[in-house]
């Protein structure tokens, strides 16, 4: 009877290398900070194309707002709609980009109740990146709810004196401070328990700002007690800024202090949105 024996193995320190070669580019590089941000920023606007409707608070709301107001009150408040959308127009852009910042914080929440932020957790990617993905998303609503707006209030007759220049320049400025503002409801969509708890929230904070402030009428109208508050709501600063800008006139120190503010609202709330983004 006869046995056969295998030749034993050898050690190929060729294939070895080999082996490790294939191995490291078998794996595909680690996305940078940026390109994380952006790709969930693309997932955001992806969103918006299986779900149009989500684009009603971009187009529609400010739509019936600028109408509303322009002809319900522009006669009482400044004698004709033509005179008062002159005024109003540049309140009116600012103060439905910020209501719709709120929906940042609500898509937060749905994605943590749907298991979704558990996925993210384990990606090798920069940690604020789902974040600021919500965010840059968010940007592009801001931008086109504000070119709606402008699209309405020239057909109507307003006629920014600034001109392009002017005008992209409020904008950008507008969405930058926006940017902003939406931390503040991506710490609420991490800490509240549902999506109607955010907007609750949400809406407790914003109509106080928007509407006390100088969207509407002039502060020198106003009771004392009630016009200091208007004078430091930074709405009142954003729409002095952008109201100044597409007019043509000088805004350099209220374009600084809304700058200060947009700084202040990443340093302060994207800190603690991060920490409970960590602990969540």
């Amino acid at each position: 009877m006869t046995t056969t024996t295998s030749a034993p193995e050898t050690y190929s320190p060729v294939a070895e290398t080999l082996g490790a070669v294939l191995s490291r580019e078998s794996r595909p590089p680690r996305p940078g900070a940026l390109s994380a941000s952006a790709t969930f920023g693309w997932r955001a606007m992806l969103k918006i194309k299986h779900v149009p409707e989500q684009l009603f608070d971009v187009t529609a709301f400010p739509i019936m707002m600028t109408l509303m107001f322009t002809y319900l009150f522009g006669g009482a408040l400044a004698g004709s709609p033509g005179d008062y959308l002159q005024f109003f127009l540049p309140g009116i852009m600012v103060s439905s980009v910020v209501m719709i910042t709120m929906y940042t914080g609500i898509e937060v929440n749905k994605d943590i109740e749907r298991g979704i932020f558990d996925r993210f957790r384990t990606l090798p990617i920069w940690r604020p990146a789902p974040m600021v993905g919500y965010l840059l998303g968010d940007a592009v609503r801001y931008t086109l709810a504000s070119i709606v707006i402008l699209l309405v209030g020239l057909v109507l007759g307003y006629r920014p004196a600034g001109g392009f220049v002017g005008v992209a320049a409020a904008i950008a400025v507008l969405v930058a401070f926006s940017f902003a503002f939406s931390w503040i409801w991506t710490m609420f969509g991490l800490m509240l328990r549902s999506e109607k708890s955010v907007m609750g929230v949400s809406m407790m904070v914003i109509f106080p700002l928007t509407f006390l402030s100088n969207v509407y009428v002039k502060p020198e109208t106003m009771p004392s007690l009630l016009r200091a508050f208007v004078e430091i709501n930074p709405v009142s600063h954003v729409v002095s800024a952008v109201r100044a800008l597409m007019a043509g006139t000088p805004a350099t120190s209220e374009l600084m202090w809304v700058l200060v503010a947009g700084v202040a609202l990443i340093v302060v709330f994207g800190t603690l949105t991060m920490r409970l983004y960590n602990r969540k």
